[in-house]
């Protein structure tokens, strides 16, 4: 692939709503967290520049929103997504449970399927006390999934930056498996098979 050229990456934040997607995508993109934030009505786009590898990105980033009613438009947007963070809150036990039906409908939605998609899943709002998902359950889960796992506070600015540009890696060597297949695919480097010319 040229290295020199922008490649675009499209990723995409899921999880229940209230676990603090915009608030990790803002600390991010912008490096700021604010109190408040407005329910996210089916999705916002923000993109950041980043170089993974020498290899220059433009990141967009969907972030999606986490109620059950937009639960069929945000699936819509998942078409097209190279890389996928799936969010839940760490004092919140249903927002962890709910992480199968997140992956399960996300994974089912991505063509081709695979089970090896890029994925990270963040443990948000570390900051705070009353925590109801251990660190061991939650590493035992993405574990069993082959998903690496980040504990992070969109607040404090703890991994946020390192679980963003690991799943952007992740995704980019993705992105340049299926480039090299499609050219292995498409050029013929073995002749056709001559038809056997039989002698009188």
């Amino acid at each position: 692939m040229n290295s020199k050229k922008n490649l675009d990456l499209k990723i995409i934040i899921i999880g229940a709503a209230g676990v603090g997607k915009t608030s990790l995508l803002h600390r991010y993109v912008h490096k700021q967290f604010y109190e408040d934030y407005r329910t996210t009505l089916g999705a916002s786009v923000l993109t950041k520049m980043v170089v993974v590898d020498n290899t220059p990105l433009k990141l967009q980033i969907w972030d999606t929103g986490g109620q059950e009613r937009f639960r069929s438009v945000v699936s819509t947007f998942y078409k097209g997504s190279d890389g996928c963070v799936l969010a839940f809150d760490v004092t919140d036990m249903d927002s962890f449970e709910s992480l199968d039906d997140w992956r399960e409908d996300f994974l089912q939605r991505v063509i081709p399927v695979e089970q090896d998609f890029p994925m990270v899943v963040l443990g948000n709002k570390i900051d705070l006390r009353n925590r109801q998902v251990s660190k061991e359950a939650a590493s035992s889960w993405c574990k069993a999934k082959d998903i690496t796992y980040f504990e992070v506070s969109a607040k404090n600015d703890i991994n946020v930056v390192h679980a963003f540009e690991t799943l952007a890696k992740q995704a980019l060597s993705r992105s340049k498996g299926i480039y090299e297949n499609y050219l292995t695919d498409s050029i013929k480097l073995t002749p056709e098979d001559q038809p056997s010319t039989k002698c009188c």
